[in-house]
């Protein structure tokens, strides 16, 4: 069990407190001071460690080494990012860091029409509605989103994709689904000698919602696409991180089947809950499975049946007790979520002794 960290520059969750949750035994983080395209140092990635492992804490991943749009599109100076991000990848390696969590969404990160939607218990959540977004034009709403997002960084979002929005738009116009999956497998089969000589694990996350949005490519986003590369890429190394929530968005998917299915690929698990109302319509919610649309026993009980020994952590949590914090992304309801899942997990290990 481990709880995402955003640094101690951007988070208001510290690391003494994670380390009370109960069965959390480590944090997924990242280098936020530096940009897509960006070679991580030795260095950097070393004190990175070392101020977490000072905490007693072990540092259990990178989400994200985020990648450069040059690459997602296919021009001709991916060539260059992909040298840094195979540097940045070596380096990793040598230090001893084996998990990095990646998404290939083009323009921007997940996406939500709502930060702090009001529930009736007072708490908060983030929301989507896909009615809102056919009416608004993405540039004015990101613009919003980062206005009402209580003074903190936007969780997965490079903040200079904020003032690159039109012009990013205009760069993807000739990008379709088969391209863009076409530039993934490029990337990865281009990594994955640096990534089979460390013991890398490269685990993309799937796209939030689980549908194009704004008319943008969405490529992993249910069972067939994500075959579909895990078959194109072969390597062990080129694995999943399992979202519950992005796959949850559109109720076809059925997760503890897909966990079942993608057996020894799945190298780390996001958990959150969420809410169905109507199609293209979803609330996040409360870890537990009755507050929500997903059966968490049953997620959970099928990472165990395929001996999932990756890192998994809570997702998204609501807003709770009057704490102010990143969107999604406070101390209270994720270590709720973290308590949660670990009882979860005792009872299923318990049962099948």
């Amino acid at each position: 069990m481990t709880l995402r960290w955003f640094g101690s520059k951007y988070d208001t969750v510290t690391l003494k407190q994670i380390r009370q949750i109960p069965g959390c035994v480590g944090v997924i983080t990242t280098l936020y001071d530096t940009k897509p395209g960006e070679v991580w140092t030795r260095e950097k990635i070393r004190a990175m460690k070392e101020e977490v492992e000072a905490e007693g804490l072990e540092l259990s991943g990178i989400e994200s080494v985020n990648i450069h749009d040059d690459i997602k599109i296919g021009l001709s100076s991916r060539e260059q990012y992909i040298e840094n991000y195979i540097e940045t990848l070596e380096n990793l390696g040598k230090e001893g860091i084996d998990l990095v969590c990646y998404n290939f969404m083009p323009v921007f990160d997940w996406t939500r029409t709502e930060l702090a939607k009001e529930r009736p218990d007072g708490s908060t959540v983030l929301s989507y509605d896909q009615e809102i977004i056919d009416k608004i034009d993405p540039a004015k709403m990101f613009e919003e989103m980062d206005a009402n997002s209580n003074g903190f960084v936007m969780p997965g979002w490079e903040p200079e994709r904020l003032a690159r929005v039109k012009e990013l738009f205009e760069m993807y116009k000739n990008v379709d689904e088969e391209k863009l999956f076409q530039n993934l497998v490029y990337f990865l089969n281009a990594i994955m000698p640096t990534c089979e000589k460390y013991g890398i694990k490269m685990a993309i996350h799937m796209d939030d919602p689980a549908w194009s949005v704004f008319n943008l490519p969405r490529i992993i986003s249910n069972k067939e696409n994500i075959q579909r590369l895990l078959d194109e890429v072969p390597s062990v190394n080129n694995g999943l991180t399992l979202c519950t929530g992005s796959l949850g968005s559109n109720p076809e998917n059925d997760i503890p089947d897909m966990i079942r299915r993608f057996k020894g690929r799945i190298h780390f698990g996001h958990m959150r809950n969420i809410i169905h109302l109507a199609p293209g319509k979803f609330d996040e919610a409360a870890h537990l499975s009755s507050d929500g649309s997903l059966d968490m026993y049953e997620i959970m009980k099928a990472f165990y049946d395929i001996g999932m020994d990756g890192p998994i952590r809570p997702d998204h949590g609501r807003m709770i007790w009057g704490e102010k914090a990143m969107p999604g992304y406070g101390l209270y309801d994720r270590a709720l979520g973290a308590a949660y899942l670990n009882g979860l997990w005792e009872a299923i290990e318990k049962s099948n002794k």
